[in-house]
Parts: C-alpha cells; sequence; structure tokens
C-alpha cells in the first residue's frame, strides 16, 4: 500500500478558525492512524489577504494542540518548496499551466475588465454573484495569442472545461457525485500576477507532494469536478476526498466570527485548555464507535475512522464545550493547572491571601479558567445577598437562629489565637457539642456569613483560616448587624 500522507494548508490571514482547526486535526489523525505523514504547506497565493504574523500563528496554533507536522517550510522533506509564493518564483505553476495549454485544456484570456464585467452572472460557492465566462478568448489563432503575448498585454490563463456531458466524482463521506458540465465555469488557474489560484495550485500541489488523502470543508466539493478535470488532464492519480460537514453555531447560522468563539485563539484567551478544545473540534461531526467523548490526541489517533464523519452540518455546543473543559480541569496536573489559574486570581485577590490555597479550591468548581474571578470575588467582598440565605431545612437554620449562633461565637472567633483551619474547626465542634447541636448547624450561618454565597469552593472554617482573624470576625459582626 502506498503510505498515506496528508496535509494542512492554511492561507495566512489571521487566527485559526474552527473549521481550519478540525482540518488540520482530521488530516492528522487520518495520517497517524494509518503511520503516515502529516505535510504543512503555507498558501499565500492571495497576496492581498495575508496579515503580518498570521505564519507565525499557524506554528503556534499547531504546536499548542499537539499536531506536529513531519514536512514542512522548517522540515524539508525533499518535495518542497513548502510555501506557494517559493514554488511560484520556481515557475512550478507555469510549467503545468503551460502543459495544460498544449493539451488544450487550458488557455491564455486577454478579456478586459470592462468586457468582463457585461458578462452574465451567475451565483458562486460562496453564494455570491460571479460572472460566467464566456470562452471569447478561446478561439483566438495561435498567431493572435503569440501577438498579444508579445505586446505585453496583461492575462489570465483559464481551464478549458467542456460544456456538455457529464463530471462524476467520489467524496469518502458524500458518496459519488455527478454534475453537468454545463455548470463547470473556466475558472483561472493562473492570475494576471503571475500567481495561480488556489484550486490550480492546491492539484499541482498535492500530485507533486504526494498527497493521497485531501481533506477539506464541505464548500469546495462543487469545485471537485473541475479539481478531478485537471487530474485527468495531467493523467495524474485523483486522490482521496474527505469533505468535512459545515459547523453551525447553535442557531444553526454558520460559525463566524461574531460568535466571539470562532477561533482557537479565541478559545484559549476565554480559559479554555488546548487539549480540550481538541477534543471538543474532533467531536464536530465524528465520534468513535464506542461513544467515547474524552479523549486525549493518542486516543483521538487510534480511534479515528474517516468514514465515520458525518454529512450533516455539526453544531458548535458551547455549553458541552464548557462542561468538557472542565472536565479536563479536574483531571489536569496541578502545578499545570496553577500556571493558568493563578495570574487569574491574581487579577481579583492581593498577594496577603493565600492565591495557591484559593486557586485549588476552586479547580473542581470551575469549566473554564475565566470562572475563577466570578467563584473567588467574595474573599475580596460580601456580596449583597438576601438573609433568606440563612434558611436551611437540612441543618434546621434561619435567619433568627443563625443570629443566635453568631452571637454565641463571636466571642469564641474573638478568643483564638490560632486560627487554622483545624483549630477553627475543633473550637466551633466543641461549641456544638455543649450546644447539643449538629456542626452544620453552626458551619452554615458561619459560611454564609463571611462569604455570602450559598455555594462557595470551601467549608465555613477553611474560609476562615484564609480570610483570617481580623476579617473573619469584621464580616461576623456585619452579618450579626445585619440579621438584627
Amino acid at each position: 500500500m502506498t503510505k498515506i500522507r496528508t496535509r494542512y494548508a492554511p492561507s495566512p490571514t489571521g487566527r485559526m478558525h474552527v473549521g481550519n482547526l478540525r482540518t488540520a486535526l482530521y488530516a492528522y489523525l487520518i495520517a497517524k492512524h494509518e503511520g503516515g505523514d502529516f505535510m504543512l504547506r503555507i498558501e499565500d497565493t492571495d497576496q492581498g489577504r495575508l496579515v503580518e504574523g498570521a505564519v507565525d500563528i499557524i506554528y503556534r496554533t499547531l504546536e499548542e494542540t499537539g499536531l506536529v507536522h513531519d514536512e514542512g517550510p522548517d522540515k524539508d522533506g525533499g518535495v518542497g518548496p513548502y510555501v506557494q509564493s517559493e514554488r511560484q518564483k520556481a515557475g512550478i505553476y507555469m510549467k503545468y499551466a503551460k502543459e495544460l495549454i498544449e493539451k488544450g485544456e487550458a488557455y491564455y484570456c486577454f478579456c478586459t475588465e470592462e468586457r468582463l464585467n457585461s458578462l452574465r452572472t451567475a451565483v458562486g460557492e460562496d453564494g455570491k454573484e460571479i460572472r460566467v465566462y464566456d470562452k471569447h478568448c478561446l478561439h483566438l489563432s495561435k498567431e493572435e495569442v503569440e501577438a498579444k503575448l508579445a505586446a505585453g498585454v496583461p492575462y489570465v490563463i483559464r481551464q478549458n472545461n467542456p460544456t456538455t456531458g457529464t463530471t462524476t466524482f467520489h467524496d469518502e463521506i458524500y458518496g459519488d457525485i455527478t454534475v453537468d458540465n454545463s455548470e463547470l465555469d473556466d475558472m483561472i488557474l493562473v492570475k494576471s500576477d503571475g500567481f495561480p489560484t488556489y484550486n490550480f495550485a492546491n492539484v499541482v500541489d498535492d500530485h507533486t507532494m504526494g498527497i493521497t488523502h485531501v481533506v477539506r470543508g464541505n464548500e469546495y466539493l462543487s469545485s471537485s469536478p473541475k479539481y478531478n478535470r485537471l487530474y485527468n488532464a495531467f493523467g495524474w492519480e485523483v486522490p482521496v476526498y474527505v469533505h468535512c460537514p459545515l459547523i453551525t453555531d447553535e442557531e444553526h447560522r454558520k460559525l463566524s466570527k461574531r460568535s466571539g468563539h470562532s477561533s482557537f485563539e479565541d478559545l484559549i484567551e476565554q480559559g479554555f485548555v488546548a487539549e480540550a478544545v481538541v477534543n471538543f473540534v474532533a467531536l464536530l461531526g465524528w465520534s468513535p464507535a464506542d461513544g467515547q467523548e474524552i479523549m486525549s490526541l493518542e486516543e483521538l489517533v487510534k480511534k479515528f475512522d474517516y468514514r465515520r464523519i458525518n454529512k450533516s452540518p455539526a453544531v458548535f455546543d458551547f455549553q458541552k464545550l464548557r462542561w468538557m473543559n472542565g472536565e479536563y480541569l479536574k483531571a489536569m496536573d496541578e502545578e499545570k493547572y496553577l500556571e493558568r489559574a493563578l495570574p487569574e486570581v491574581r487579577e481579583v485577590l492581593p498577594e496577603t491571601l493565600d492565591l495557591r490555597h484559593i486557586a485549588l479550591m476552586v479547580k473542581t468548581r470551575i469549566e473554564t479558567f475565566k470562572d475563577i474571578a466570578e467563584k473567588i470575588a467574595f474573599f475580596k467582598e460580601v456580596p449583597e445577598y438576601d438573609n433568606s440565605l440563612y434558611e436551611n431545612k437540612k441543618a434546621k437554620c434561619d435567619a433568627s437562629t443563625s443570629l443566635l449562633v453568631l452571637q454565641e461565637v463571636l466571642p469564641i472567633l474573638e478568643g483564638m489565637e490560632d486560627f487554622s483551619n483545624d483549630a477553627l474547626f475543633a473550637a466551633l465542634s466543641a461549641y456544638a457539642a455543649e450546644k447539643g447541636v449538629k456542626i452544620n448547624y453552626v458551619m452554615w450561618p458561619l459560611r454564609t456569613a463571611v462569604s455570602g454565597l450559598a455555594v462557595t469552593p470551601g467549608g465555613a472554617t477553611e474560609l476562615m483560616s484564609i480570610l483570617g482573624k481580623d476579617e473573619t470576625i469584621c464580616r461576623v459582626k456585619a452579618a450579626i448587624e445585619k440579621l438584627s
């Protein structure tokens, strides 16, 4: 069998969209599942859309997600250059374009912008209106073409597609698809600036770099017949096509930048961890046979079967991502967790408190690192709360019993020199035993008084020991006044 070779070929135009990350991930998993190679190729033929620093974002994102490429601009595997602008300078695309012209599969087009604007329109792949070319320049004689080239008349090179009959291609997800050739426009292969179009460069590069499986979004399904006609024109073997379903938001609209979480960097900035994002993105259109949801990259490699990719649009369920991220945080190594958590804690609380302890207290109670601020804000200041918070049927507490407990416990707290968690628990347990009540009868009002919350990341004595004696007494006195 031929060794499987896949590629991720992004355009350096900004942050990595979730859809692009999924393409990279699936290409990586397909290759690694079969012990193949995963290649990185930079597609910078659309010079007007390039964004400074975007190539660095591509490298950084692949590194952070663990999608290590075997070949690329920084890892020569013998089929480079791996940057399309460098391949263009080497004359690779023009060489193949001229070969197509000689075969009658492509032709020079010298039409002016004015003439092109007069042509009839149709709806393109992206839903936008496009001009349908009428093959005008196909009928120029060889002498006319040579004269125009010699005179320096600007030109593009177009694919010569038939207008009758049909073209059929196979996709691993969507099966055999047949289109009428009358729907195939004569797409531009080489632009007037000498750069190849995305469509042409992909075919040439994928073949010359030995790519066996092409993974991309299903928006390219309609272009695949034109790609196949290029492969056939050259006499090249057509790769295995894997077109992935559209990713939508919860409202079933195409996931866009307006969603606020359309790129990998957006999600990291919102407190998600890379491993959880990768796990979640893998499930956007695919699921393993055993139904497992939490999977490491290594597990994904073992389980991934691209034939299980769905045709239906995949919904970006933000709440599911939050849940999944929370599971990763719970299982995260303590020091690795603190590396991300402590900066969030420092944004809210002073260094005088035990920030490390506080960060670890909320580890199992948050779903993203950005949740930390809300969970720990009470350490800085007790929020406004209603006295009904003191009511707890299980602990047999209400506002009046809580007031009594706080009044009686206050002198005990004021007289304590050791304000550690253990010392506080021992003193309050002794008070409860003396009064003949359960410990929760004492702890509930105290925890409410020092936090102002119904749910806290720790028990009463743990919170009090962190706050310290002075702050605890201050809060208990404020609670007594509030209850009075």
